[in-house]
């Protein structure tokens, strides 16, 4: 009986592993795309300031360039930098929660192989087979 609670108690650590494995790696792909924003942002900006202020600057929206104040564009570029970095920010808060949850749920795994060798040895005979 208590190897069935084992066996159980190693499939449920395994699931929240793998759920946990897979929400950092999403994440890690959104951090990227923030980043992507970020940077775009930042060189449309430093292009932007190189500007004078009397310059005609387009804004596009979709196949269309709309004609829009360079202070306007300014401030949709800073917004958008600003709010990049605060996305990667709190994605990084929640990668580094994600990481020790896992970390915990490695350790829960390896403790209950090390109290359950017969466990430990049923699991490696699955995989080589």
């Amino acid at each position: 009986m208590a190897d069935e609670a084992n066996r159980a108690a190693f499939v449920e650590l395994q699931g929240r592993m793998i759920d946990t494995t897979g929400k950092i790696k999403q994440l890690q792909t959104q951090m990227r795309s923030k980043e992507g924003e970020k940077k775009r942002a930042y060189l449309t900006l430093e292009e932007l300031q190189q500007l004078p202020d009397n310059t005609n600057t387009y804004k596009t929206v979709g196949k269309v360039f709309i004609l829009e104040p360079k202070s306007l564009l300014l401030n949709e570029q800073e917004q958008k930098l600003n709010d990049s970095e605060s996305a990667i920010a709190s994605m990084q808060t929640s990668k580094e929660y994600l990481e020790k949850q896992l970390a915990e749920v490695e350790n829960n795994i390896r403790e209950l192989l090390q109290q359950d060798p017969g466990l430990a040895r049923q699991i490696l005979s699955m995989t080589v087979q």
